[in-house]
């Protein structure tokens, strides 16, 4: 799960669950979220007596160094996370530049005309959309899609005619 979200209900758990004394091991620190959210993390884990143990950085909150490299490592994930970010959206916008549309491609005319004529027919949209299934006998690219996809593909197709 993104340490970017809110909604954790599985951390949300966790911390309900934790008493003093306990540990809370996680695998990366920046799993936890953007820096001031683990820092706001880390400091109701020790106002609780719960300590923070990272396997990544091999990090452990229980003592002044610890939290001292805490405080860096987290600031560092934070760096790290912006910069790729960056980078990501630099790569974007050149591919765009060069003519180039990022992110998979659209589904053929053929295999659109395949998928609203198995529509019309009755065919259940979750047997049109199976992976076994392949609309375009030519391609087997449709074939190895996953089956939101081409789902998504047909509730737009049924609202353009309809």
């Amino acid at each position: 799960m993104s340490g970017v979200r809110d909604d954790r209900p599985a951390l949300a758990a966790l911390l309900d669950y934790a008493r003093r004394g306990d540990v809370i091991t996680v695998w990366r620190l920046d799993r936890l979220g953007p820096l001031p959210h683990l820092l706001a993390f880390a400091s109701d884990l020790q106002d609780r007596g719960v300590e923070l143990r990272s396997l990544t950085e091999v990090i452990d909150t229980t003592t002044p160094g610890g939290r001292l490299i805490f405080h860096v490592f987290g600031a560092v994930a934070e760096f790290d996370r912006a910069i790729a970010a960056e980078r990501t959206a630099a790569g974007v916008a050149a591919a765009r530049a060069n003519g180039r549309h990022p992110g998979r491609p659209g589904l053929t005319a053929d295999t659109i005309a395949a998928a609203q004529a198995l529509d019309q027919a009755g065919t259940p949209r979750a047997q049109i959309a199976t992976p076994s299934a392949s609309l375009d006998p030519a391609s087997t690219a449709v074939s190895s899609r996953p089956a939101k996809i081409i789902c998504l593909a047909m509730e737009r197709i049924s609202a353009t005619v309809s």
